[in-house]
């Protein structure tokens, strides 16, 4: 059963898998109900060009709804997140809750052997009987979207396939027009995972209150009012509203509503030298030993940086990112641990030391 979003990944990936003698089901998932008719919700037309994309592949498809789903496991941790000044990335829970909880499920209650997505990863499974299963980045690193699948268990990526993992993207686009596919040269999703691309402040306004407060520099000088600090995220460059050379945003402070911003790139208060994350989620099962060699990243479009774990515990772990300091590294967000090209799992940046 092929996840189908109505995007050229997903797609190319039900013909791969037909083409290489799988019985192949599309499943188109709704997981956004609230303004669904509104400019910025696509789902309506991702529903038609993923019937489409099943009428010239070849298979049927249906559609579900997981909207609740959504909302109680992933939005609602969402809007609690910001309120608490933190910057989560939805997209990692959606992932483990939705596209590889509530989706695996269904597939399985469905008589499914696998599912799939169009994501870029790949999996590599034990040759013997024994060891773990691994998730590994995908080959295109422009693409790669191992980050975001980190929190998956064994139980889940045992069951799953990334067809379009072991390729780059202008090959997927290359093959969707041979094979004509109707959405062949439609654009990359880039909003918020099934809810779209929509002017981000203007959404969140209406979950959350405002509360302005002051905007302070480093000599604690009042330069400026924010909106509300759940608006603002840690290294932000553009639309903090002060005039002069470039701002970035440096810390929050809920106790005093106090957005506080710094310049220079390379500002002391945006580099961290050890990092604590909370709630760690492990590919394998099992948490790597203190002293692990491995690498770090700590947003999406970051390059991997070394990093030292000094400690792992069920609850937490910690590095140690003296002799490559994570800049703007922010509560909220996701450190990913990896080796290699293997994905090692991570956890939610929660306590950020200068």
């Amino acid at each position: 059963m092929v996840g189908l979003s109505g995007g050229v990944d997903s797609s190319v990936s039900a013909w791969l898998l037909k083409e290489q003698g799988y019985e192949v089901i599309g499943l188109f998932m709704k997981n956004w109900e609230d303004d669904d008719d509104s400019e910025y919700c696509s789902s309506r037309q991702d529903f038609i060009d993923a019937t489409s994309v099943a009428d010239v592949v070849g298979i049927d498809i249906e559609a579900v709804n997981f909207a609740k789903e959504y909302k109680d496991r992933v939005f609602s941790n969402f809007l609690e997140e910001y309120s608490a000044g933190r910057t989560p990335n939805p997209d990692i829970l959606c992932n483990s809750e939705i596209k590889f909880r509530a989706f695996l499920d269904h597939a399985m209650r469905m008589g499914a052997d696998w599912i799939a997505t169009g994501h870029y990863a790949r999996v590599q499974r034990p040759e013997g009987v024994d060891g773990p299963t691994e998730l590994l980045r995908g080959i295109d690193p422009g693409k790669d979207q191992s980050y975001f699948l980190h929190r998956l268990s064994q139980e889940q990526i045992a069951r799953v396939l990334f067809p379009v993992g072991n390729m780059f993207k202008t090959d997927v686009r290359r093959i969707a027009e041979e094979i004509g596919l109707p959405n062949a040269k439609k654009k990359d999703s880039t909003g918020i995972c099934f809810i779209g691309e929509r002017p981000f402040r203007e959404f969140l306004n209406r979950y959350l209150p405002t509360q302005p407060g002051p905007i302070r520099t480093p000599d604690g000088k009042v330069v400026g009012e924010h909106v509300g600090l759940a608006f603002y995220t840690l290294g932000q460059r553009k639309g903090i509203g002060v005039g002069g050379e470039p701002w970035f945003v440096a810390k929050k402070d809920l106790k005093t509503n106090t957005l506080w911003i710094c310049q220079g790139h390379d500002h002391p208060w945006l580099l961290s030298h050890e990092l604590i994350c909370v709630r760690p989620s492990w590919i394998s099962g099992h948490a790597p030993e203190p002293n692990t060699p491995v690498t770090v990243r700590t947003r999406y479009r970051q390059p991997d940086e070394p990093t030292r774990l000094a400690a792992v515990g069920a609850q937490a772990f910690t590095l140690d990112c003296t002799d490559s300091p994570q800049w703007a590294a922010t509560p909220g967000q996701s450190a990913v641990l990896y080796q290699g090209d293997v994905c090692l799992g991570g956890g939610f940046i929660d306590v950020v030391e200068r």
